[in-house]
């Protein structure tokens, strides 16, 4: 029986922030059954046992925190890995989302969203880039979103957020390849998430309908989204560095 699995992740440690829920508690689960050692980052410690429950048994560790402390984020990271040693790859998935009007926009709802979304990326791959902290040829990927590559109405605080995602990877990019640390996005459109279900019971059939009909693949699933995660952090994706996997079903090819 063939042996070769370009996935393979046995003996990785991998940091997956937002792990208790939606796509960053799938994420965990995906990677540790391709054999990482999963470090789980949420504020909630019930929630962070419950994904853990969930995955592939393995030496995981459950990492609370408050990623709004993100001056605290790069000794927070280095604390960790006195304990678990060098980390392979970081996935920043936790995230704030909810449309905004501009005409009611404020500037706490604008600082809310960019605080989680794009500050704590800014300061994980601060952490992330310290000696002790990362091992050769490890990689981070962000969890950007299609509203970061076309317009949406309503959205256009979270939709600069996202697209600012797709920047800062650009340029982490070059600036970290000298220390051989690849860095990516992957950018989802709609997937049924917990999130997902529940906008779905929000909107009439009608309106539901009509975002069905923007995925000319169908809605996503969370595996659809940490297959691209894991492809990137994986062997698989060694020379891909500055770029976005874009896992739409097609929303964005209209």
């Amino acid at each position: 029986m063939p042996t070769f699995n370009p996935l393979n992740m046995t003996g990785r440690t991998i940091l997956v922030t937002g792990a208790s829920s939606g796509l960053g508690r799938e994420t965990a689960i995906y990677l540790s059954r391709l054999g990482a050692r999963i470090v789980l980052c949420g504020r909630d410690l019930a929630r962070l046992e419950q994904t853990s429950a969930a995955m592939e048994a393995g030496e995981h560790v459950l990492a609370p925190f408050d990623l709004t402390a993100m001056d605290d984020i790069p000794r927070w990271m280095l604390e960790l890995t006195e304990k678990t040693g060098p980390w392979h790859g970081l996935v920043h998935s936790a995230g704030v989302a909810g449309p905004k009007p501009i005409r009611i926009a404020a500037k706490k709802d604008f600082d809310n969203l960019m605080q989680i979304n794009v500050g704590a990326a800014v300061a994980l791959s601060r952490g992330f880039r310290q000696k002790a902290v990362f091992s050769p040829g490890s990689s981070i990927v962000f969890l950007s979103s299609v509203a970061g590559l076309v317009g949406q109405p309503a959205n256009a605080l979270y939709s600069a957020t996202k697209g600012a995602l797709l920047a800062l990877a650009r340029s982490l990019a070059l600036e970290l390849a000298r220390e051989n640390i690849r860095v990516n996005c992957v950018a989802p459109a709609m997937v049924m998430t917990e999130m997902g279900q529940k906008l779905r019971q929000t909107l009439t059939a009608e309106n539901w309908a009509a975002i069905e009909a923007m995925h000319p693949l169908g809605m996503g699933q969370p595996e659809d989204v940490a297959g691209a995660i894991a492809f990137l952090l994986a062997p698989t994706g060694r020379w891909i560095t500055g770029t976005t996997i874009v896992t739409d079903g097609g929303y964005t090819a209209a």
